[in-house]
């Protein structure tokens, strides 16, 4: 299903070097895809005195988006310690309406302190998925671009009565951009 546009771009196996450097591995896992974070949009909650960040009344100036940096290890953004971010996969899905997936945390990225929200992607949704990053650590650490972030784990079962494109999901085809709470 991948191959045929289920996950786009897609690498048939787990890639762990690019010009023969380490990256964290995206690709084809056992029992799953490990979607990369896209260099084109990352954006981190900073506090705005006087307000509160309400997902009924999602004020957009509560993100603030994040310089891209570059050096030998590759392209990164910082994630200050005790903060929150989002980003937005590099990769877009176009899931069957008989399969949902679960978004879960890499554990070299958890390794360092930082938790990725669990996130599902259902049955007959489309577009690129919109990460939920927190750094738990008192240290800010580096979010790589272009390399893994997150790990989809796929379930399959009969097709929905109603999926998510049927029912006109909020969310259905996020464009590469990060997409802010909706109601």
């Amino acid at each position: 299903m991948a191959k045929k546009g289920m996950i786009s771009p897609f690498e048939l196996s787990l890639i762990r070097y690019v010009e023969e450097l380490p990256v964290i591995s995206y690709g084809l896992s056992s029992f799953g895809y490990d979607i990369r974070l896209s260099p084109s949009d990352f954006r981190i909650f900073r506090h705005i005195p006087g307000t509160v960040v309400d997902p009924k009344n999602f004020n957009p100036e509560n993100l603030e988006p994040t310089k891209l940096h570059t050096d030998i290890n590759g392209s990164y953004f910082i994630l200050p310690a005790h903060s929150y971010g989002l980003g937005v996969s590099l990769e877009r899905l176009e899931i069957p309406d008989n399969i949902t997936v679960i978004c879960i945390g890499k554990s070299t990225y958890a390794r360092c302190g930082i938790i990725a929200n669990v996130t599902p992607a259902e049955a007959a949704w489309r577009g690129y998925l919109t990460l939920e990053l927190s750094n738990a650590s008192s240290a800010d650490c580096r979010i790589y671009a272009n390399e893994g972030i997150v790990q989809l784990m796929f379930l399959e079962g009969e097709p929905c009565a109603v999926n998510y494109q049927a029912r006109q999901g909020k969310y259905q085809d996020q464009p590469d951009v990060v997409t802010i709470a909706r109601v």
